[in-house]
């Protein structure tokens, strides 16, 4: 066997157990996809000029991904560019280890798994893509350190009660996920903790209040602020509200949490624009408790 060759598939078996070592300290979602370099490396072993070729447009397909969450967040997320450079090395090592096995006459193999793979794993990101859930805002529905795939296209028209991710108003490099409770028209109030929308009194089954007290501005809004607002909040008290309640302009959308007791919402920086809306949360893949990391299983694969 050609010198490349088996460095490639001890490079394989190497990517396995990273990919296993990371599963185990808490990202779980990440285990199945160990399978996929050490069916390789086995197959390199087995001098199968695929298994070399096919891991190496595996691992080619993979800088999509990566390219897109640089681009989509405009940020560079710990650990991105590691992966590109990763990819960028492993690509040209396994791609000329199948080279190597075929110019010393070892079997092809089969290639249609490999594209299909590759195809699999990298098409659905265009449609679909991965949060991690930062905060307690949206408790019980969704907790902190649950990662969320998120429907970005088609992009989905916002309806009251959905849940949606959108980019944080007052700093567009963060993200957000809240309900809809108001659309362009609605008339919104709270009255004692109860949300109004249009003079109807909200069924809320999702809502949860977490403190025993009533807050002047929270649980009674619009109010007089007995805490700091943001500026486009302040200008939504200015300017939108109409006989006690507020009137979501064309265009905006005024969002709570589930968490509505321990939520920075709409109640504190304003509504927000149809342009900074990302897409509807899908399910659950992953869930990991933040302060014992450990992996919460029961949340796992939960649609939302």
């Amino acid at each position: 066997m050609p010198k490349i060759a088996r460095a490639a598939w001890l490079v394989a078996f190497v990517t396995a157990g990273a990919i296993v070592m990371a599963a185990l300290a808490g990202q779980i979602s990440l285990l199945p996809f160990a399978l996929i370099p050490l069916i390789a490396g086995i197959g390199i072993m087995r001098r199968r000029v695929w298994s070399a070729w096919g891991l190496a447009l595996y691992t080619f397909a993979q800088l999509v991904p990566v390219s897109l969450v640089v681009v989509r967040t405009h940020t560079r997320p710990s650990g991105t560019i590691g992966a590109a450079v990763l990819a960028v090395l492993l690509v040209p090592l396994f791609f000329f280890a199948g080279r190597s096995l075929a110019g010393a006459g070892a079997q092809k193999g089969l290639a249609w798994p490999w594209i299909a793979l590759a195809s699999l794993t990298t098409l659905p990101v265009f449609f679909v893509q991965a949060f991690v859930v930062p905060s307690g805002s949206m408790e019980d529905t969704i907790l902190m350190g649950d990662r969320v795939l998120v429907e970005r296209f088609p992009r989905p028209s916002p309806a009251r009660g959905e849940m949606m991710v959108f980019r944080y108003p007052i700093d567009r490099h963060q993200t957000f996920v809240k309900r809809i409770i108001g659309v362009p028209g609605d008339r919104i109030r709270i009255s004692g903790k109860i949300v109004y929308r249009n003079g109807a009194a909200l069924s809320e089954p999702y809502a949860v209040h977490k403190t025993d007290y009533e807050d002047a501005y929270r649980d009674n809004f619009p109010s007089e602020p007995n805490v700091p607002l943001y500026q486009p909040a302040k200008d939504m008290l200015g300017k939108h509200v109409r006989n006690g309640e507020v009137v979501v302009p064309e265009g905006e959308y005024f969002v709570l949490g589930d968490n509505r007791d321990l939520s920075l919402d709409s109640r504190y920086w304003g509504f927000i624009g149809a342009g900074d809306l990302i897409g509807r949360p899908l399910l659950i893949y992953d869930s990991e408790e933040q302060r014992a990391g450990k992996i919460r299983w029961g949340r796992l694969f939960r649609i939302l």
